[in-house]
């Protein structure tokens, strides 16, 4: 890493205008990650621009800064003249181009060089410089440990630990996935040295939601939750008249994979939404079920071990369900080998 960190200081030094870029559709890490090196950035003197293909949830726009970032789908000729004027550009948060939607032509056409930090498998070789650790709990810690190398570490803030923070919270769902690690646990520690308010964080994420919200969970769980005890699966599925009768919003869907994993004897969860023109799958897993690898297999989506995501554009809502509980057979002895 020694060598791609003085590759970075000296493109961060060179530059004068450089740009941070987060996937579609971001979330608490891809959010947490480009504010949290933005903010560094400038307090480091540097000019620079966040980018996000659209917009996050209302949960995280309170985020320090979060209105500064430009968005593609509202802004697209300010986001394109930045990338135009810009020499430097860090993609956070994702291993392809795809990730960032219909941004990518804008990516992939422009000349400035690319820095990738992400945690995600398979990085795409597209970029010019690599930073991509699978074992660590999310980009935003990844962030961090770049911020340390780089010898920038006094240019933290506490702005920049808040959004930091969040993008570790969030991707282990309050420390509870993928965060065995002490390194990321002192990563929190350092960040909470800057005097911010977890517990405050905590609530303006995950106590922010609204009633219409709380009843499509409480229907969800009641109506629409399936369990599978024979392959230790359950998983649950909306479609798009009961996404409307809910006031759906972005973001409202949120955590909602993660709750048949609450039930003894379950292992492996899935959330399928109905959307116009694709269905939207998140799967999610405990100890070493590879869903990325289910994910990448079957539904053309990717992920971590225990976390996935991906669309299917070809099949009905009916017919996405079907061919799941079709492959459960296949991975039988993994869903019900206990090792955890």
């Amino acid at each position: 890493m020694k060598e791609v960190v003085k590759q970075i200081v000296e493109y961060v030094d060179k530059a004068n205008q450089i740009l941070i870029v987060g996937h579609e559709n971001p979330d608490g890490d891809a959010v947490g990650s480009v504010l949290g090196l933005y903010h560094v950035l400038t307090k480091k003197g540097k000019r620079v621009i966040p980018i996000f293909p659209n917009d996050a949830p209302a949960f995280l726009k309170w985020l320090p800064n979060y209105n500064d970032a430009l968005l593609f789908n509202k802004d697209r000729q300010n986001v394109e003249d930045a990338f135009d004027k810009s020499d430097l550009i860090f993609c956070l948060d994702f291993n392809e181009r795809k990730r960032v939607g219909k941004m990518e032509y804008v990516l992939s056409t422009n000349k400035a060089t690319k820095v990738l930090i992400d945690h995600h498998p398979y990085p795409d070789a597209f970029f010019d410089v690599l930073i991509s650790e699978q074992e660590i709990s999310s980009t935003a810690e990844l962030v961090y440990k770049v911020i340390e190398n780089c010898g920038w570490a006094s240019f933290l803030t506490k702005q920049a630990a808040e959004c930091l923070f969040t993008g570790i919270m969030t991707d282990t769902i309050s420390f509870t996935v993928n965060a065995s690690r002490a390194k990321t646990f002192e990563t929190a520690a350092s960040l909470l040295s800057f005097e911010i308010d977890k517990e405050l964080i905590h609530r303006r994420v995950f106590n922010s939601f609204t009633q219409q919200r709380m009843r499509m969970l409480g229907y969800s769980l009641h109506k629409k939750m399936k369990i599978i005890p024979e392959f230790a699966t359950g998983y649950i599925y909306l479609n798009k008249d009961e996404l409307k009768e809910f006031c759906f919003q972005k973001g409202d869907t949120e955590g909602f994979v993660n709750y048949p994993l609450s039930i003894k004897g379950i292992r492996f969860a899935a959330l399928f939404l109905e959307r116009d023109g694709y269905i939207k799958i998140s799967f999610r897993s405990v100890g070493a079920i590879p869903v990325n690898e289910i994910m990448a297999k079957h539904f053309s989506g990717g992920g971590h071990k225990n976390a996935a995501g991906g669309e299917e554009i070809n099949l009905s809502l009916d017919e996405c369900i079907k061919k799941f509980e079709a492959i459960l057979p296949l991975y039988k002895d993994t869903l019900l080998h206990e090792e955890d």
